[in-house]
């Protein structure tokens, strides 16, 4: 919370961004390239690395987020990211709604 005073004031997209977990794109003129997430917080980004790691083990909504993710074929490190910005999500709707986390009661 420290490192992140905006939680719970800006929208799941302007969070997303000021972590470093929304993907952006570096294209130029007709080359495309990947989506690459970027910059931020990178103490913030570490955190919810290593929180999204310890939640595909422990979490069943997380689980079941990264497991569905990898089913579908997505590489480790886009479900890992995918699962990261769905925790910041649900942090950030809990913060502003002053709800404790329940897996039945989603906030998101």
């Amino acid at each position: 919370m420290v490192a992140l005073p905006e939680l719970g004031q800006l929208d799941r997209r302007a969070i997303a961004a000021l972590v470093g977990l929304a993907p952006f794109n570096r294209d130029s003129g007709v080359m495309r390239g990947r989506r690459s997430i970027y910059g931020g917080r990178s103490q913030v980004r570490t955190l919810l690395y290593m929180a999204a790691t310890t939640a595909i083990r422990s979490n069943p909504v997380i689980r079941a987020f990264y497991e569905r993710m990898k089913s579908r074929g997505n590489p480790h490190k886009v479900a890992m990211v995918a699962c990261m910005r769905k925790m910041l999500t649900i942090l950030n709707a809990m913060v502003r709604q002053s709800t404790p986390w329940t897996p039945e009661t989603n906030p998101v």
